[in-house]
This record gives structure tokens, C-alpha cells and sequence, in this order.
């Protein structure tokens, strides 16, 4: 049976995948046996249309690494990348345009496959940053799809949400999939209990069946609003995630 159109179109506004990819523990379940790390990410990109880049996080990448990402990948994959830690962890956001220029001219390099630029903040990273942030998001070059992930509880009930939707930002949803939407996009985290889950083993260690049944019913609410819906499991949810996405996907298509 054909897909209907509607349906069609909504399912291309879905983008779920795993916080990175290069796992070797991986190996002989998700990629082949004797599958080498330099194929690894054109083997994902067979199964998911979507990966979140950890490992910008720690550092920029070089021209040709990004290059290589996108020549490694089909059309229609969507890399989303974290911002260096030295722009939100180190400098917070302050005296960083240097190392915030030379960023989004690598991950520019991903042409038409670079999906939303993450900004993830510590704990440190509080409510008295608002002006930092506010100042920050205002000259944050345009064209470019960003998202905010905040950790400080003493968020909740400043203006940082009406900050967002004036700059057309998505707050990620990190364990709160009833969080409202601020741009045309949604970036969710799905990080999981690090103190409960190895992540190392290459199975699923804790049954999040019933949890993944609940996040595909925000996700849908979500694309019944016609918003784009970027995802990401990490390696400590279940402890498998690439059965996590499919276990999603499965239930939405």
C-alpha cells in the first residue's frame, strides 16, 4: 500500500538517531563482523538518517574530517554537532567569536547535510547568564539551525523560553517530552541513567519499552504539528540504542 502524502511528509520531518557512532563494541550486532572504524559511519548511515556529533564537543574538526563525513554519508543525512566545550563550558559564551567563527565554518562544510548546532551547558551555567546568552544568540550568525540545552534548575521560570522563540532557537528536551516548542524545529536527548547502564556491552542491559512507547507518543504529537523532529539516544538509555531507534521509528512509520 502506498504511503499517503500527509503521512509521506511527516515521516520526513522525523530524524532519530544515536549520540555518535564510533563504537567498536558495536561490532558483530549493528556493524558487520570485521567491519574496520573508518567504515563505521557509512554503515550507519545505512540503517539511520542521523547522528549527533559528540566529538566536536571535545574538538573543532579539520577540514577534511568534515569533508570526509560528508562524502561518507547519502544524501538526506543530518549531522548535528555540539559547540566546542571551550565556547560553552570554558568561556561561556564570552570572548569565544574566534572559536565560534572557525566552528560553523567547518560544520558549514556539510553543506546541505549539517542539521542543528547544539549548544549544551553545564549545571554551572546558570540563571545569571541570561544576558551572556541573550548577547550571544543575537550575533550568532544566520542561516544556521541552533538548539540550547540547559542543566541549571534555577531556569525554570525566567524568560529563557520567550529568549528562545524570539531567536527562532529549540530548548532541548532532556527527559521532558511535554517541553513546548520555540522554533520550527525540536531537538530531543534521550541520555539515560549512566549510574544504571554499562553502554559498553553492545546489548540492551535495562528494557525501555514502556519509556520508548511514551516518547513516540510526544514525537508524534510533535509532527501533527508539522515541527521537524531531530532525536538522540545515547549509549546509556537502554544501553543498545541502535534498538532503541529502531524500537521508535517502528512505532511512529
Amino acid at each position: 500500500m502506498a504511503t499517503p502524502e500527509s503521512e509521506r511528509g511527516r515521516i520526513e520531518k522525523l530524524h532519530v538517531g544515536t549520540m555518535g557512532w564510533s563504537y567498536g563494541f558495536w561490532v558483530g550486532r549493528f556493524y558487520p563482523e570485521r567491519l574496520k572504524p573508518p567504515k563505521f559511519l557509512t554503515e550507519y548511515a545505512k540503517h539511520f538518517d542521523t547522528v549527533e556529533l559528540d566529538n566536536t564537543f571535545y574538538r573543532i574538526p579539520s577540514t577534511s574530517t568534515t569533508k570526509a563525513w560528508r562524502e561518507q554519508t547519502p544524501d538526506g543525512f543530518l549531522f548535528s554537532a555540539k559547540f566546542p566545550r571551550v565556547v560553552t563550558h570554558i568561556k561561556k559564551l564570552r570572548n569565544c567569536e574566534r572559536e565560534v567563527d572557525i566552528f560553523i565554518s567547518r560544520m558549514s562544510l556539510l553543506q546541505n547535510k549539517l542539521g542543528p548546532l547544539l549548544l549544551q551547558f553545564p549545571a554551572s551555567f546558570n540563571a545569571k547568564h541570561f544576558p551572556d546568552l541573550q548577547q550571544f544568540l543575537s550575533i550568532l550568525p544566520r542561516g544556521y539551525r541552533y538548539a540550547v540545552e540547559v542543566r541549571s534548575k534555577d531556569w525554570a521560570g525566567t524568560e529563557l523560553s520567550s529568549l528562545l522563540k524570539e531567536n527562532g532557537v529549540a530548548q532541548v528536551s532532556v527527559g521532558q517530552p511535554n517541553l513546548g516548542a520555540t522554533a520550527d524545529f525540536v531537538y530531543m536527548r534521550w541520555e539515560g541513567d549512566r549510574s544504571k547502564v554499562n553502554g559498553t556491552l553492545g546489548s540492551v542491559e535495562v528494557d525501555k519499552t514502556e519509556d520508548v512507547g511514551k516518547l513516540a507518543v510526544a514525537v508524534k504529537n510533535f509532527l501533527d504539528l508539522h515541527l521537524e523532529v531531530f532525536g538522540y539516544f545515547s549509549k546509556y538509555y537502554s544501553g543498545y540504542p541502535p534498538s532503541d531507534v529502531e524500537q521508535l521509528l517502528n512505532l511512529l512509520q
